[in-house]
């Protein structure tokens, strides 16, 4: 199985029995649990500012992602809402995505955080999330996907990698911001994975 190629180094991105590689024709497809709600019983919807200390909570008790100021999370309720992505279940918020396109080329959408509860997670509701974001007038434009990803985040690595196999796109990774950068000794080195360009019609 071939090695993803860095630009600035040869990096073997192998957790357990995830390997990362270029063309999605490699990836593994998930056989994880299914889903105990109908998707029909799901809400997806633009986040608002009442939405920030919910997602604050449902990110803090994800133990895996940064967890940003309630601040933030009010911030993208209230300015960034077109890019961002609550899912509900019976009135509670169970899922989030933040996102925006980048100002310098809006063909590309960078996704900062995917957030999923402890009860919903191995059962697709990330895809559903990612999907539904794609979905989104203020995306219809937007032909790549871009987002960050330690080597130590396994869930995350195989939530990018199986969109890049479901809409049949290329995946490519690199450095993004080395762990010296970092002002924490600690922070692992965040990796960027470049996914695209995909046909629309298998963004469903």
């Amino acid at each position: 199985m071939p090695v993803v190629k860095s630009r600035e180094e040869k990096i073997n991105l192998r957790t357990g029995n995830l390997s990362l590689i270029h063309e999605p024709v490699g990836y593994r497809k998930n056989l994880s649990g299914r889903m105990d709600v109908s998707p029909s019983e799901l809400k997806f919807r633009k986040p608002c500012t009442q939405d920030g200390a919910g997602i604050w909570d449902l990110v803090r008790e994800t133990d895996v992602l940064d967890l940003n100021s309630a601040y933030c999370y009010l911030m993208l309720g209230k300015y960034f809402p077109d890019t961002c992505l609550v899912a509900e279940y019976e009135q509670k918020i169970i899922g989030f995505v933040s996102a925006f396109l980048l100002p310098q080329n809006p063909e590309i959408v960078f996704v900062w955080q995917v957030a999923v509860a402890g009860s919903m997670r191995k059962k697709g509701l990330g895809t559903m999330l990612l999907k539904e974001l794609l979905k989104r007038k203020a995306c219809e434009k937007v032909r790549f996907l871009e987002t960050t990803v330690t080597l130590s985040n396994v869930a995350s690595q195989s939530l990018f990698c199986r969109l890049a196999r479901d809409t049949r796109s290329r995946l490519e990774v690199t450095v993004c911001f080395p762990a010296n950068l970092f002002p924490k000794s600690n922070h692992e080195t965040e990796f960027l994975f470049h996914i695209g360009p995909w046909q629309r019609e298998l963004i469903k």
